[in-house]
């Protein structure tokens, strides 16, 4: 019995002394800060990583592009200064044209939950997939916040008050597309918006959703805006670099999808509430907003897809990706097949 107890000792001594298995560290880098209402979702991600691995994941933020430029996270992940990307597909059209359509695809669905369903109900998953693998990357999921909102000092209640519209717009498909308006779209940067309304520069800007532009002061100086909106749908990715997700246990894995779906699911329905807050106070304050026709959105979308067609002769992948779009939103009844 003595010995027993002695080896019941070593065993328990021994046990002890083992160390604890070392968690495994993400370092993720976001173009949001840390106290916006996205950079607060992506706080409550961090969370639920590390509680529902029980501590062997520990995710390392980066807010507000502090290692890198936002166009250069994507590059830092692929190449393990950082691990993961929590950025946006449409930084990397240089790379390739495909990834307008995996990060605005302009024109194409009404909705968020739509957006969604591409992704993991319409064979997206798998088409942006191929892409991102290109590039040495993993696409675990999506954040989109809903459609932006166009600001203008004039009313822009449908496509005759486009012709001759000054507007900021940011680079790429959205300048083609709008030019075929009539419209005369100035690239500039975010920075810049203000005071190039303030000044007269521009009539107007595609800056983001309604409660934002709230956020930025822009109907401090413009009373008309689209609400809701129907020509841009941005998405945040997250994307890792492929090695390190592989890596992985495929618990760790299912822990981390299942984190990026709540980010999703939060972020389209947070953003929804606060927009129809908005609506409500600019109406009251006098803002004039226009919810475009179901059948000059259909329009639009017919002469978005004219551009699509441009883009998707430039790469193999381009072309993949559109004809996914394409395929599903006949599925949805958005175009005709």
């Amino acid at each position: 019995m003595k010995f027993l107890n002695l080896a019941v000792s070593a065993v328990a001594l021994s046990a002890i002394a083992l160390p604890a298995s070392a968690a495994t560290t993400l370092r993720i880098q976001t173009h949001y800060a840390a106290d916006h209402p996205t950079g607060q979702i992506y706080q409550e991600f961090e969370k639920d990583i590390e509680v529902m691995s029980e501590g062997s994941i520990d995710i390392e933020m980066f807010w507000a592009s502090s290692v890198v430029s936002s166009v250069e996270t994507f590059d830092a992940a692929a190449n393990g200064i950082l691990d993961c990307d929590m950025t946006g597909g449409s930084y990397q059209t240089g790379k390739n044209p495909a990834f307008q359509f995996v990060g605005d695809i302009m024109g194409g669905y009404d909705t968020p939950w739509q957006q969604y369903s591409w992704l993991y109900y319409g064979g997206g998953y798998d088409a942006a997939q191929d892409l991102y693998n290109k590039f040495g990357m993993q696409l675990i999921g999506w954040s989109i916040y809903g459609q932006e909102s166009l600001s203008s000092s004039k009313p822009i209640r449908g496509f005759e008050d486009l012709k001759g519209w000054k507007f900021r717009s940011p680079p790429g498909l959205e300048t083609e597309i709008f030019t075929g308006l009539g419209a005369s779209p100035i690239v500039m940067d975010f920075t810049e918006i203000f005071t190039a309304l303030e000044t007269g520069i521009i009539d107007g800007a595609d800056a983001s959703g309604l409660n934002n532009n709230v956020g930025l002061g822009i109907y401090d100086l413009v009373e008309h805006a689209t609400y809701p909106g129907f020509h841009s749908m941005p998405s945040d990715h997250l994307a890792c670099n492929k090695a390190v997700w592989d890596g992985l246990k495929e618990s760790q894995r299912r822990i981390i999808e299942t984190a990026m779906q709540k980010v999703s699911l939060h972020a389209a329905l947070s953003n929804e509430k606060k927009n129809a807050e908005a609506a409500a106070m600019l109406q009251a304050k006098g803002v004039k907003l226009y919810d475009w026709s179901t059948e000059d959105r259909a329009k639009f979308r017919a002469i978005a897809q004219e551009a699509w067609n441009g883009w998707a002769a430039k790469t193999p992948e381009a072309a993949a990706m559109v004809a996914s779009h394409r395929d599903y939103l006949g599925k949805l009844g958005l175009i005709s097949q």
